[in-house]
């Protein structure tokens, strides 16, 4: 009898462990799954949050060379200056006079993250604040018991901030260059944003459709005048709420050094090329930047190699002919600007 009941106890305590070995198991795997599901979220967390997307280092963005003058300095102190008073800033200029430069050299002086944004007829409400960029397909597998797999397929929508979301979600300083070249129908989403300090995205279902704008958000745009071929005219509305700062060319002084910083030419080269372009800004019907001083000191340094310090002026007059003459339409009007040019020089 005793060797019966010893029998019957080790039967039962032999079943009693192979249920609680199963037991165990069960909740192993159950507890192993919800590991890695709580992994896989956070890991999909930090590839959102340790991806920056458009965010740049502010020490990154700053044009590689950039010149430094008291005229460039009191630009900057003014830019920065509307900033710390929480105010979008509008750079207005023409083409060549160094807005994007400036924009970017006083975006970096904040020393925080920066967003850079070109404008363009492409670019919609979507391309500004993100959009769905098709869905996201991943399988759980549940192993409750060894041997038996349970699959389930879950697909789920992906949303991808743009520029605008980005910047305003972390503080950063946006700086949209050319934005009078984009559908002002797409900046409705900046009126909230400066006014109210909310960013609606269209488009986003659930709580976080909206973004409460974060208090170091700033924005710098820029912009030719209207006058310019591919620029609309911004809405009032939008305008009502920036500041404007007008840029125009910087005086001899400024492009000297800043032509001197972008090819290695003598200083008596780079002064004679800086007043020619001078002269001509003056003269021309078209505009005369100092990006077409940069490029004419390029031809300069490539085509006369002369040891001279004067530039002859017929090397003059071809070099900025090369570099204006996209400006003008058909071999007439080359004529024509040539003509003007060497009259001017």
């Amino acid at each position: 009898m005793a060797n019966d009941s010893s029998s019957r106890e080790r039967k039962v305590r032999g079943r009693k462990i192979t249920t609680d070995r199963e037991a165990k198991e069960r909740r192993r795997a159950k507890k192993n799954l919800s590991r890695n599901g709580q992994r896989r979220v956070q890991g999909q967390k930090r590839t959102r949050s340790g991806d920056d997307g458009p965010l740049q280092n502010p020490s990154d963005v700053v044009p590689d060379p950039f010149v430094t003058t008291d005229q460039i300095e009191g630009l900057q102190g003014r830019i920065n200056g509307w900033l710390d008073a929480d105010q979008p800033v509008h750079l207005i200029g023409p083409t060549g006079c160094g807005k994007t430069a400036l924009a970017l050299s006083a975006a970096a002086q904040r020393d925080r993250p920066v967003v850079f944004l070109n404008g363009d007829e492409a670019v919609d409400t979507a391309a500004l604040v993100g959009e769905h960029a098709g869905g996201e397909r991943y399988k759980e597998d549940d192993q409750y018991v060894g041997g038996v797999h349970k699959q389930t397929e879950v697909v789920r929508e992906r949303w991808v901030d743009n520029p605008l979301s980005v910047a305003a979600r972390e503080g950063a300083t946006l700086v949209y260059n050319e934005f009078s070249r984009s559908n002002p129908v797409a900046h409705n989403v900046l009126l909230s944003v400066f006014e109210e300090g909310v960013l609606e995205r269209p488009g986003k279902r659930g709580d976080d459709r909206q973004i409460d704008v974060h208090p170091e958000f700033r924005a710098i745009l820029t912009s030719n005048s209207v006058e310019y071929a591919g620029v609309h005219e911004p809405q009032d509305a939008l305008l009502d709420r920036v500041v404007g700062v007008h840029v125009d060319f910087y005086d001899e002084e400024t492009e000297r050094e800043i032509v001197g910083a972008h090819v290695d030419l003598s200083p008596d080269r780079i002064e004679q090329l800086v007043a020619a372009t001078r002269a001509l800004r003056e003269q021309l019907d078209i505009v005369v930047g100092t990006r077409a001083a940069i490029t004419a000191a390029k031809g300069i340094a490539v085509f006369d190699g002369s040891d001279d310090e004067d530039i002859e002026t017929d090397r003059l007059v071809d070099v900025f002919t090369d570099v204006l003459s996209p400006k003008v339409a058909g071999e007439g009007g080359v004529n024509d600007l040539r003509n003007d040019i060497e009259s001017t020089l």
